[in-house]
Formats: structure tokens, sequence, C-alpha cells
């Protein structure tokens, strides 16, 4: 069975850093991309940052490009997502999410989200 356990989350402060991470178990995590998504208090789901799952190609929305960066560690099925200079509107529930594919796009399994606030 899928799962995936975000952590990492909970208050940062303007212009800080934050490091989530997703712990997968269940599937054969090197075959599959793995994504950060996040929904914003008010706004939909947003797409954050993917990667493929040989970890060598890796995209994030313009909302947080330059100022993120997605890993995955296969050996240890970890996907990490890093922001920096965050901004409060980063504040969302971040959800970490697994591909069908091994490039980007049509997900099947989420995990239970994880909470930033970003305040001063």
């Amino acid at each position: 069975q899928v799962q995936l356990v975000e952590s990492g989350g909970g208050m940062a402060q303007p212009g800080g850093s934050l490091r989530l991470s997703c712990a997968a178990s269940g599937f054969p995590f090197s075959h599959y991309s793995m994504t950060w998504a996040r929904h914003r208090p008010g706004k939909g789901l947003e797409w954050v940052c993917g990667i493929y799952s040989d970890g060598h190609d890796s995209w994030c929305s313009d909302a947080v490009r330059g100022r993120s960066a997605i890993s995955r560690d296969n050996a240890n099925n970890t996907v990490h997502l890093h922001l920096d200079r965050l901004k409060p509107e980063d504040t969302a529930t971040y959800y970490c999410s697994k591909s069908i594919y091994t490039v980007l796009g049509a997900y099947d399994s989420w995990g239970p989200g994880i909470q930033v606030n970003v305040s001063s």
C-alpha cells in the first residue's frame, strides 16, 4: 500500500528557509516521478515543484522558481523541497504526490499534507 508522509512544516519567518521531506513506502520509489503541491488559503491546488524518477530533471513553478529546490534520495525513498526567501504567500498546506509515470504528470497518491505558516 502506497504511503506518503510529509514532515518539516511549521512556523517560519519571512525571508527564512524551510525544508520539507516526504517519506515514501509501499511502491518502487525510484520508478516514479514525485511532485510537491500546495493549497493556499482561499486558492486552488497549486503545483510547486516536481522531480523525475531518476532525479536528473526537475521543474518548479514561477511562484517559487529561483528560491526553491527539489531533490530525491532513491536509496532512502525520500523527496525533499527546500524553499528560501520565504514569503507570507508561501503559507499553505503542502502535499507530496506520486505520479504514475517516470516523468511529471498524472498523480495517483497523495500524502495527508503538512502546514507551513510564514509570518513575522
